[in-house]
């Protein structure tokens, strides 16, 4: 009896082990929740910063990968300030006192956005995870009092920010709750938080994110708010234009 007792065990073990997902699997499940083709999010963000705490508003506009559109709206010393992205280049607009299009490109999209803890590329990425990343679980563990898969990701390219990383997946709703992304040398860099999700439809997506860049001294970190969010939106394309940035 023990030793049938022992081998059930063993094979209902196996069979655990069998129906976990690949890593593949679970980027597929990610991508899936967090890709947008196209929507319209107004969003909130609060700095904790060396100086004190700010929040800035904006207007986002996003159609697959290589567009986006955004417009500050709050505080008044910020309004006006719009950003570009096409085909993986940025333009800034700032419209007082100097009236001028700024170019972002190359290793400036790491910069920081208004002294944030994110840079151009954290702000405008959409692009999958799955074509980004090779990804391996490593285990299970509780975040926040839910279950998780840990999963390390390792970057297909070599032009990549962060060459590694490592993902805490919420093994329901398939969203990283906890993120730490690392470069090539294995020094870390910046990690970020889920601390509030929402059910918009067929997919979870992040309602409150934390983000802190471990390159800074002396920030509390960043808080990254979505007030609202419509992925039914008709853009037209006149909004990804520079023209449109002056408007």
């Amino acid at each position: 009896m023990k030793k049938l007792t022992a081998v059930f065990i063993f094979l209902l073990s196996g069979f655990a082990f069998a129906q976990a997902p690949s890593g593949e699997e679970i980027l597929k499940h990610i991508d899936k929740n967090l890709i947008i083709d196209r929507a319209l999010l107004n969003t909130t963000m609060v700095i904790h910063g060396r100086a004190g705490t700010r929040s800035v508003k904006s207007k986002n506009w996003i159609e697959g990968r290589d567009k986006a559109f955004v417009e500050y709206t709050d505080p008044p010393r910020e309004k006006g300030k719009k950003m570009l992205k096409l085909a993986g280049q940025i333009w800034n607009y700032i419209p007082e006192p100097t009236d001028r299009i700024i170019t972002i490109s190359g290793h400036l999209l790491r910069q920081s956005v208004m002294g944030s803890d994110l840079s151009y590329e954290d702000i405008t990425e959409n692009r999958k995870l799955t074509d980004l990343y090779n990804a391996k679980v490593t285990g299970s563990e509780k975040m926040n009092g839910r279950d998780c898969y840990v999963v390390y990701l390792t970057a297909k390219q070599e032009d990549i920010t962060y060459y590694s990383r490592k993902l805490w997946v919420d093994k329901e709703r398939w969203l990283p709750l906890k993120e730490e992304m690392y470069a090539r040398s294995g020094k870390p860099l910046k990690m970020s938080e889920i601390n509030d999700v929402m059910r918009i439809e067929d997919r979870w997506y992040p309602k409150k994110m934390t983000f802190r860049d471990l390159m800074q001294t002396g920030g509390e970190g960043t808080e990254y708010m979505i007030d609202s969010i419509n992925f039914h939106v008709n853009i037209p394309a006149s909004q990804f234009t520079k023209a449109a940035l002056k408007k």
